[in-house]
């Protein structure tokens, strides 16, 4: 992939996603993504394994129906610990952990999107959540310090990298030794369809920048991790299906769970 594409690539996930950060409740956030209306976006994320704790917990609009799967169910966060979330949005999942590591823990969400951001940290103030920030940033050049992250956490982000090898290698220098990475992402089971795969709105939509799943095993390891699992969720497919009505891409992407140590 060129440089010029690379750069469309983000311009067209920064936008859709700034699009959809400025959206009031009850508008619909369009490609293929479930409505911003609170009740359509807890019901999403059931879908994905959330439990109905979870989703009372967190505070009102920062749960907007995007992910994948739920990386709390795999990281298994203890108290005290740091934890990076990639690509955080309107910071569901950051307030998930932080209930999980406790005051004495903290929580890092980085986002490329300045209005996500902006959502993000009124979320925080407005729950009270002392222990989380939220950094502008793109997850290829993390603003993040050297080993001093104990989990990274994502959902259904990494696919909208165009450069997701330099994703990795930025996981790995932020993370401390024998620190883990807990994804949930899209991962691509079969060469995706040409006219799919150069769909820059099939790409905002976390479809057409799937990779392999030996290209992300591959990618992992060379960027120096090890215990690499990627444990794809079959039953992801009829959820993919909903994204894109009568574009087959259920058939060529799903769901997958994303594990390794550093």
């Amino acid at each position: 992939m060129s440089e010029t594409h690379k750069d469309q690539v983000r311009a067209a996930v920064r936008g859709r996603y700034g699009e959809i950060a400025t959206l009031q409740a009850g508008s619909c956030c369009g490609g293929g993504s479930p409505c911003c209306d609170p009740s359509e976006a807890s019901l999403a994320s059931a879908r994905l394994g959330y439990t109905a704790e979870e989703l009372a917990a967190i505070p009102q609009g920062a749960n907007l129906g995007l992910g994948c799967g739920n990386p709390q169910a795999i990281a298994a966060l203890k108290t005290g610990e740091a934890v990076l979330d990639l690509g955080s949005g309107a910071g569901f999942d950051c307030f998930l952990a932080a209930r999980q590591v406790g005051a004495n823990g903290r929580v890092i969400g980085v986002d490329m999107t300045p209005d996500m951001i902006s959502r993000a940290r009124a979320n925080a103030e407005s729950g009270g959540h002392a222990n989380v920030e939220f950094r502008l940033g793109e997850i290829e050049h993390l603003p993040v310090a050297d080993q001093s992250i104990d989990v990274i956490i994502s959902n259904c982000v990494i696919n909208l990298s165009p450069d997701k090898g330099q994703v990795f290698r930025e996981a790995f220098r932020v993370l401390r030794p024998g620190g883990r990475l807990a994804i949930s992402d899209v991962v691509a089971l079969a060469p995706l369809p040409e006219a799919l795969r150069l769909d820059l709105e099939a790409y905002a939509g976390c479809v057409s920048g799937a990779a392999l799943v030996p290209e992300v095993e591959a990618m992992l390891k060379e960027a120096g991790f090890r215990q690499v699992r990627v444990t794809v969720k079959d039953e992801s497919r009829a959820i993919i299906k909903d994204w894109f009505p009568g574009s087959g891409a259920e058939e060529a992407v799903a769901s997958a769970t994303i594990e390794a140590i550093r």
